[in-house]
């Protein structure tokens, strides 16, 4: 997969085209992506795939900082590459980008820059400035400017769309497994391994405690999760707690992600580790004393086990 920041060295055969954020690359966006590819094929054409950076919030709402993603662009660049995405723009939003009307985006960089032969877009496509570019918009510019204009309907699951703001919602809740299903993969946390008051190693589950490596990345509801830990090169089982450690700890404001590896005894200190979620284990609870802890963290392990077979 090429890589593009800008348009200046931007050159594909035919390209057949989609745009969005594309924000978790679910099943929906999966969806596109390999009617993408059908018809590059079929007109012996390159598939483009047109995202931003920053993303368009970080832009026009700087004072918000509620901004909660499903990818990191790193991942978001590895799912596209794993997808077989020939060319990824992901072109610099600006304030002056964004006062851009659709007309003039499709004018100036679909058609002049880009030389778009075919566009690909979702069901729910709106876009430019005050969402004007809708399927309606696009139909016309594609008989005025000669290119192929291709809208796909929604993929469903459960009887609603997929999409991403849904997938957010049930990380939001808990539902990791729900997310998953939507997803089409194991929702993914990285970060890296940091120093923690070692109350795990006292109790005989010593854990690694994980500092989120992005901001704005989605951190799923406090409680136990079975996982698998990327470290190393390795892919091993454990489970995870997120949350304040009530049973130690009164301030609730303080959120703490641990991760107790079966059967690995390595220092980790200071390595990047990846977390995917399996499922969810159960709530966090606060307990009245740590023998009662520990009684539910060994059932919490058996649970675990059964999850990630």
């Amino acid at each position: 997969m090429k890589v593009h920041v800008d348009l200046k060295d931007f050159h594909a055969v035919k390209p057949v085209v989609t745009i969005g954020t594309f924000d978790g690359i679910h099943l929906g966006h999966q969806k596109v992506i390999s009617r993408l590819k059908e018809i590059a094929a079929s007109l012996g054409g390159e598939t483009v795939l047109f995202t931003f950076s920053p993303h368009p919030r970080i832009v026009l709402s700087p004072d918000e900082h509620n901004l909660r993603l499903l990818n990191t662009p790193d991942e978001k660049e590895g799912l596209l590459s794993e997808a077989g995405i020939g060319h990824l723009i992901t072109y610099p939003f600006t304030k002056e980008f964004s006062r851009l009307t659709y007309s003039e985006f499709v004018e100036s960089v679909l058609v002049r820059q880009m030389r778009t032969f075919c566009l690909v877009i979702g069901y729910d496509h709106k876009f430019g400035k005050n969402r004007e570019g809708g399927y309606e918009f696009l139909n016309r510019c594609a008989d005025k400017y000669g290119f192929r204009l291709e809208k796909l309907d929604a993929l469903m699951e459960g009887g609603q769309h997929v999409s991403s703001s849904r997938i957010r919602d049930a990380l939001q809740r808990g539902e990791v497994f729900r997310a998953n299903q939507m997803l089409g993969y194991e929702y993914t946390l990285r970060g890296m391994v940091v120093m923690g008051q070692k109350l795990g190693r006292s109790m005989g589950f010593p854990t690694a405690n994980i500092e989120a490596s992005d901001k704005n990345k989605l951190i799923p509801a406090y409680g136990v999760y079975a996982v698998r830990v990327e470290v190393n090169g390795k892919l091993l089982k454990g489970m995870m707690n997120i949350g304040t450690r009530p049973t130690f700890n009164n301030n609730a404001d303080h959120r703490s992600i641990e991760v107790f590896i079966f059967g690995f005894s390595e220092d980790i200190y200071g390595l990047n580790v990846t977390l995917r979620f399996v499922d969810k284990i159960r709530d966090e609870l606060k307990f009245p004393d740590v023998s009662a802890l520990v009684e539910q963290l060994k059932s919490d392990r058996i649970t675990a086990e059964k999850m990630l077979q």
